[in-house]
């Protein structure tokens, strides 16, 4: 009988053991229900979304946009936009644009990243049924969205280049 209840013990620390790992991996990175973001202090965009960023160079824009990342982004995309290898590096979304040395086909890039970000943070990303971003729509409007990417923009791993 003593064989049996050792046997009971040391199973039921095991099991134990084995669901504060699971549970601590679950929340390892906290809550990720999308934050609202406060844009009382940037000028409304109007419903009609923007296919390039407003905001881009706009000081006020980029500090909301860094609590507004700091609140929504950090707990996978890594703290002050450096990723830790969950979820892509943000500093990098532009790096192709960076070496456009024609202003013309650098606006054209930066355009094409703005609208690919807007959408990606508006719709988030789903492959075969699991959730690697959530969808922010709704949630965050038009000038978070842009206030954030105003933010990662700062934050460039390759600054752009002096366009001719």
């Amino acid at each position: 009988m003593k064989t049996l209840s050792r046997f009971h013990v040391r199973a039921s620390g095991t099991f134990a053991a084995l669901m504060l790992s699971l549970s601590s991996a679950a929340w390892a990175h906290g809550d990720v229900t999308p934050q609202a973001v406060d844009t009382s202090g940037l000028p409304t965009l109007g419903s009609e979304w923007k296919t390039a960023n407003p905001f881009r160079g706009n000081a006020s824009a980029i500090k909301i946009g860094a609590s507004a990342y700091g609140q929504n982004c950090a707990r996978c995309h890594g703290l002050d936009a450096v990723s830790g290898g969950i979820a892509p590096d943000l500093r990098k979304m532009d790096n192709e644009c960076a070496t456009q040395k024609d202003l013309k086909k650098q606006n054209q890039c930066l355009q094409t990243i703005d609208d690919y970000f807007a959408g990606r943070v508006r719709r988030g990303f789903t492959r075969n049924g699991a959730v690697y971003m959530p969808p922010f729509e709704g949630i965050l409007n038009q000038e978070a969205v842009w206030s954030l990417k105003a933010y990662l923009e700062s934050r460039r791993e390759k600054p752009l280049i002096a366009a001719k």
